[in-house]
């Protein structure tokens, strides 16, 4: 059986990019076949599937994220990752596993591990999915799409899990909207270039974008209700090589949060009639851009299934180590699983700081350079929570 800290240790020191995943990949599915597991890979892109069918009853499907991100690990961990690539646009960046879907990745296989040990306690058939470019809100669709519950099965509940800065060895949960909509767009804006020294022969787009920058940061507070929660973040903008050239073009990369429909709408109409009215106002040669990406719906943890897999939770670690959780502006994919497959889908938390053996001080949030959870009792806690929820739902 695979040394499930080694395991983890080897992902950590080995992250990948969205949609790049193939050693990791190639690990996990290393790691599945010994355990009896039909194992499938390449589902979605860098997707893999593992199946253990073990008669009749439910089908459960266990979701570990496996993508890590453009982040330069500062943890000072001995098995800190010093990984470089190349991302989509030809830039060479660091990667680190900054949100923990490394962890994410190795409860999965001690689950899917410990539920083939003990298959006479349980029948029906569990579906090991590890998914791709979660950090890109398409991976869960990109399986969908290439037939994952065609080829696999449908299965009857969706679980899944996320480490985070809690304190180890606590579980988190809630039930109904826990996580935000995402919605990401790439913006650019023309002007025309000149001298730094003559701004008047030119349009500058610098100037233009950063009068927008200032703009969107009224949405939220002057056009969504206040009883309504959404975030607009600016986090990029570039423009220009040299301090006495006024470019052609600058670049806005936006991202947004909402929690239904309506707000969605406002927000995203606002964003585009904003940059349109600064371009219009700068004199601009031509109507701005707009590239909408990375959609992500928002991620709803059923409340009658989310009782029955707490409840598990409950009998099996005690009220003590259950907190409710709180609902967060992030984003995750794993929701279109269950949407797609017509099923309930039910989502938690569990926590990965040994507080008593860290120093006084800030706690890294996920996707900071400094987040890495503790080993244990994270991973257990992790393994554990998986196969209790897989077992509240096998027959």
């Amino acid at each position: 059986m695979t040394d499930l800290r080694e395991l983890y240790l080897d992902l950590h020191r080995h992250p990948e990019l969205s949609l790049q995943e193939f050693r990791t990949a190639g690990v996990l599915a290393d790691a599945l076949r010994p355990l009896g597991y039909e194992v499938t890979t390449e589902v979605g892109g860098t997707g893999v599937v593992g199946v253990l069918r073990n008669g009749d009853g439910p089908v459960v499907l266990l979701r570990a994220d496996i993508d890590a991100l453009p982040v330069e690990e500062k943890t000072g961990l001995e098995y800190a990752s010093t990984a470089r690539a190349t991302n989509s646009d030809g830039e060479n960046v660091p990667v680190a596993h900054a949100c923990g879907h490394d962890m994410h990745a190795t409860c999965l296989i001690g689950a899917a591990a410990e539920l083939a040990r003990t298959r006479e306690e349980w029948s029906g058939t569990l579906l090991a999915v590890f998914q791709p470019a979660e950090e890109l809100g398409c991976g869960a669709r990109n399986m969908v799409e290439d037939g994952l519950f065609d080829r696999f099965g449908r299965p009857d509940v969706v679980l899944a899990q996320h480490v985070g800065p809690l304190p180890a060895g606590m579980i988190a949960h809630g039930s109904g909207p826990l996580m935000a909509a995402s919605d990401a767009v790439e913006v650019t804006l023309f002007g025309r270039g000149g001298h730094g020294s003559a701004p008047e022969t030119a349009v500058d787009p610098v100037l233009m974008a950063a009068h927008a920058v200032v703009r969107l940061q009224g949405i939220v507070s002057r056009e969504v209700s206040p009883s309504e929660r959404a975030v607009v973040t600016i986090g990029k903008v570039q423009a220009g090589t040299k301090a006495n050239v006024i470019p052609e073009t600058a670049e806005l990369g936006i991202s947004i949060r909402t929690f239904n429909e309506h707000t969605r709408d406002i927000v995203r109409n606002a964003v585009e009639r904003i940059v349109r009215a600064e371009a219009a106002a700068s004199g601009a040669p031509r109507e701005p851009e707009f590239d909408w990406h990375g959609s992500t719906p928002v991620l709803v943890s059923d409340p009658d299934a989310t009782a029955t897999t707490v409840a598990a939770f409950t009998r099996h670690f005690g009220q003590e180590r259950l907190i409710p959780g709180a609902v967060v502006n992030a984003s995750e994919d794993v929701g279109v699983f269950g949407t797609a497959a017509g099923v309930p889908t039910v989502f938690w938390f569990f926590g990965g700081i040994d507080f008593a053996a860290r120093q006084p001080g800030p706690v890294a949030m996920n996707h900071s350079p400094e987040f890495a959870p503790d080993i244990e009792p994270t991973l257990t806690t992790g393994v554990d929570a998986l196969v209790v929820a897989a077992r509240a739902w096998l027959a």
